[in-house]
């Protein structure tokens, strides 16, 4: 699977985890950024690289990763095509990719670690969206006030 990942500075060191295992694991891992840590970058610099590659990459996915999440959902979501959520538990990724099928997953470097993140990304890749017809028609609605 073709994978686009970024992390600003709080997220760079998980970042930098996560390439090296999903590259273990035989994905194809496009890194957006930062190459390196920098405690001036923006996260929304990273986040809109991975997010508009997703949006133009039919069937990869995306990871974004700040201190909190917050930002880089906020951000990712801004762009057309993109539907980006948290990660909060392991439960909550298999519904978010089955229910609403998110292409990029968003986490928390602060409150994140490695173990816990590697769960959390198995559980965004190997899940898939269930395809079922009122989630397609909420999907639809969402699309509609794209821009």
């Amino acid at each position: 699977m073709t994978i686009y990942i970024g992390a600003d500075h709080r997220g760079y060191h998980l970042k930098e985890k996560i390439t090296l295992l999903l590259r273990d694991e035989g994905h194809d891992i496009h890194d957006c950024g930062n190459a390196m840590y920098d405690v001036e970058d923006d996260f929304p610099d990273f986040t809109f690289s991975v997010a508009d590659k997703v949006a133009t990459d039919a069937g990869s996915r995306g990871i974004v990763i700040c201190g909190s999440g917050g930002g880089v959902t906020i951000a990712a979501n801004k762009v057309k095509g993109i539907r980006c959520a948290t990660a909060v538990h392991v439960a909550d990724v298999k519904h978010n990719r089955e229910s609403n099928d998110v292409n990029i997953l968003s986490l928390s470097a602060d409150f994140t670690d490695f173990d816990e993140a590697k769960e959390l990304v198995r559980a965004f890749l190997y899940t898939e969206f269930g395809g079922e017809e009122r989630c397609v028609r909420r999907l639809n609605k969402i699309a509609s006030r794209d821009r």
